[in-house]
């Protein structure tokens, strides 16, 4: 169904990941969510259109045209919407960016990735599944370890950002949009060197 190489038209796509619905709004498993909608305002997208199980808009940067999505599928079936709005437009998986929370990473800090494992994150690990492959750029934004580590993780990726924390979250979703789309314009090292910690 996917074709892993190729030019496609050129488009890029790069997905945020999260729930959809209000009592999902401003979670820790929602970081993707953020980072894409502010993502989508440096490209001049809109995310309006329904469709592919998901809702996306398209923008461009220069010459480039890129296509911003949010899965509407719940976090586990992520890799449904990236795989039919990827298949449709040809886009290879070198040309797709993934945005999504990182429980490991501190509150703040984000890290860049060209591929590996999901790392236990359920909605990368259904994209890798559908994509077949694990070499995709990934964008992880930090929202920290349960500070019980015998305590519910589901009430942690669930719960919000503490207050004390916000502005540090804030800023780590403004990079992260900011970082992908330095790597579609200066590539995936520049974008590492500038915005991974």
């Amino acid at each position: 169904m996917f074709f892993r190489k190729g030019k496609g038209d050129g488009r890029y796509l790069v997905v945020g990941l999260g729930n959809p619905g209000i009592e999902y709004e401003n979670t820790r498993h929602n970081a993707g969510f953020i980072a894409l909608d502010k993502f989508a305002s440096l490209i001049s997208a809109s995310l309006t259109k329904r469709k592919f199980e998901a809702l996306f808009g398209e923008g461009k940067s220069g010459d480039k045209r890129i296509i911003a999505a949010k899965p509407q599928t719940y976090m586990n079936n992520s890799g449904r919407a990236v795989a039919e709005i990827s298949a449709f437009y040809k886009i290879p998986t070198d040309r797709i960016i993934i945005i999504s929370d990182d429980i490991t990473l501190p509150v703040g800090n984000i890290r860049i990735r060209r591929k590996g494992q999901s790392g236990g994150h359920n909605g990368l690990k259904d994209i890798f599944e559908l994509l077949g492959t694990e070499d995709i750029i990934r964008i992880k934004v930090g929202v920290g370890e349960r500070e019980n580590k015998q305590g519910d993780l589901v009430k942690h990726v669930l719960g919000k950002i503490p207050k004390e924390k916000a502005e540090e979250f804030n800023l780590a979703t403004d990079n992260a949009a900011k970082a992908a789309l330095s790597i579609i314009e200066n590539g995936v090292d520049y974008a590492m060197n500038k915005y991974s910690k």
